[in-house]
């Protein structure tokens, strides 16, 4: 079978159509919804790791004088905040680099790789934290009550303008918004441990120490199982969550002319854009490039697809090999 690109101006003949959308390509709609996230988060990201890198070290330090578990499990939480917005920065303009003759769709991947690696970082860092603070009930030692909770107030002034930093981007981007729910998180669990620092303060219940700690690893935990199921879901190229295969097929059945489909694929080209291609039976005859592209900006605003590709057959008897269910 012969394909081309549906694109105004070809001599469509007797080939089949492929229909061909993504954000970025001239001539393409970008369909509503869709926004860029504004040149200024680069200077974001910069301030944020500068903030962080500083009350790490600082947290650290006076986690070490004050023998506070809590504060070395937090500055050890808020290090791996470091590492995950460098991580992103870094994907984030890869992202941005053009197509090459081997990299296709450009280093779009990076971001996918970029959750799955802060994911399993977290999960190790958490291990050791956990250990250590399990260990601190067996081996009680005195905690400076009040300079933990004077450095993890700090925590939760660095960590909200952190967060602030991104907020105007969180209903913009799916990745921004993750920058700024995290951030926002660790102002809260900073505000545990400040808690907990006054608790020790005027009770002397140094047990306390360990079991923020444990809460504070509890909450990593909780908040990075749900990154590393999905990174890892997206990086085996599943369908991306939030999109339901079955409601797809379904529109693309309903369009007009098409009795059946095969071979659907939907995946994620990075943690933001989501790619489809699929063949489409069509007996009445090869539709114009109308339909194609109205098809893909329909795809686009209901499902938030904006890289569709389809080919279209014209006979049911066409053995295409893509047809068995069971073929990739």
């Amino acid at each position: 079978m012969t394909t081309h690109d549906a694109h105004a101006g070809h001599d469509h003949g007797s080939h089949d159509h492929e229909a061909h959308a993504a954000d970025g390509h001239a001539g393409h709609s970008h369909g509503p919804g869709h926004s860029h996230a504004p040149a200024s988060f680069g200077k974001a990201f910069a301030i944020g790791i500068a903030l962080n890198v500083g009350f790490v070290a600082v947290e650290a330090t006076y986690g070490v004088l004050g023998n506070s578990m809590a504060l070395l499990a937090d500055a050890g939480h808020n290090l791996s905040d470091v590492l995950g917005l460098v991580v992103a920065w870094v994907a984030m303009v890869l992202a941005k680099r053009a197509p090459s003759a081997r990299y296709t769709y450009g280093m779009k991947g990076s971001s996918i790789l970029a959750a799955l690696f802060n994911a399993v970082f977290l999960l190790v860092a958490v291990g050791a934290i956990a250990w250590e603070a399990i260990q601190r009930f067996g081996e009680p030692v005195p905690v400076a009550g009040k300079t933990v909770m004077v450095v993890a107030a700090v925590g939760i002034l660095v960590n909200g303008i952190t967060a602030w930093l991104f907020a105007s981007g969180a209903k913009g981007d799916i990745n921004i918004k993750g920058a700024f729910l995290h951030m926002a998180a660790d102002a809260a669990v900073s505000a545990g441990v400040v808690i907990a620092g006054l608790v020790i303060l005027y009770t002397g219940w140094t047990w306390l120490d360990p079991v923020v700690s444990l809460a504070i690893v509890a909450v990593i935990v909780w908040s990075t199982w749900g990154l590393l199921r999905d990174s890892l879901t997206l990086s085996l190229a599943a369908v991306p969550p939030g999109i339901d295969p079955a409601a797809v097929r379904s529109h693309l059945e309903g369009l007009p002319g098409v009795t059946t489909l095969h071979d659907l694929h939907i995946w994620a080209m990075s943690t933001t854009e989501t790619c489809l291609t699929a063949h489409l039976l069509m007996p009445g005859g090869r539709p114009d490039d109308v339909f194609l592209m109205n098809a893909a900006a329909g795809i686009k605003e209901r499902f938030g697809i904006g890289h569709t590709t389809l080919q279209v057959e014209t006979s049911a008897d066409t053995a295409c090999a893509l047809a068995p269910a069971n073929v990739v």
